[in-house]
């Protein structure tokens, strides 16, 4: 009697292509993912390029809330019985994202024990990612928060490479980021430059530098 073995689950290869419950759709700059008020029915796994989400006030004041790069999820509080979306995703370059349908979701949640692991492993990240968020609005200063955020934004500790690159982000949304002005960010843009820890060449290039100087003082 042959028995049918049951292919290894691969969750990288799951999030990489398309099929049932899962769609990839490539996203312009600027383009919009989903928007604050929208139905929440499915979660999105970002590929490739950046995407921001942000929150808008009764009173019509926006707010960055987080800045995401490959490998994230994001949108997945329909998991949590959030019936609208809370918050606003918008591409900030060119991205390739993956939709997975609500069900879909759940039903790889719970047959997958790989797959499980790895969502895990991303909501304790964010987690641990928004505990440092907060202290580091307590009790840095501004030109602290700012280095913190561009390392944050080149994947630093995650490349063996000595400059790592930012696609490009204007200074009003790192202000935004770390909540100052554009004028300040500037002013600290330009000492950076100034003394090595980044400069512009195809993107801005942040140094390793940056983190054994500024933020690590």
């Amino acid at each position: 009697m042959n028995t049918r073995v049951r292919p290894v689950f691969d969750p990288k290869l799951f999030l990489a292509e398309a099929g049932q419950g899962r769609s990839l759709t490539d996203y312009k700059k600027k383009q919009r993912v989903f928007s604050q008020g929208d139905l929440a029915e499915a979660i999105f796994y970002l590929q490739k390029g950046r995407v921001k989400l942000t929150v808008v006030s009764k009173k019509g004041k926006e707010a960055i809330v987080a800045i995401l790069g490959p490998g994230n999820f994001f949108g997945e509080g329909c998991l949590a019985a959030q019936l609208l979306r809370v918050a606003t995703a918008t591409a900030m370059s060119e991205c390739s994202i993956m939709r997975l349908a609500k069900a879909s979701m759940v039903r790889v949640l719970r047959d997958e024990p790989s797959f499980s692991e790895l969502f895990l492993r991303h909501l304790l990240a964010r987690n641990i990612r928004i505990e440092e968020d907060f202290v580091d609005q307590l009790f840095n200063s501004s030109e602290k928060r700012l280095a913190r955020v561009l390392l944050l934004m080149a994947n630093f500790g995650q490349e063996s490479t000595s400059g790592l690159v930012i696609p490009q982000v204007s200074q009003e949304t790192l202000a935004e980021i770390i909540g100052t002005t554009r004028s300040r960010v500037n002013v600290f843009m330009n000492k950076f430059r100034k003394l090595g820890f980044i400069h512009y060449d195809g993107g801005l290039q942040v140094h390793r530098s940056l983190f054994n100087n500024v933020l690590n003082n």
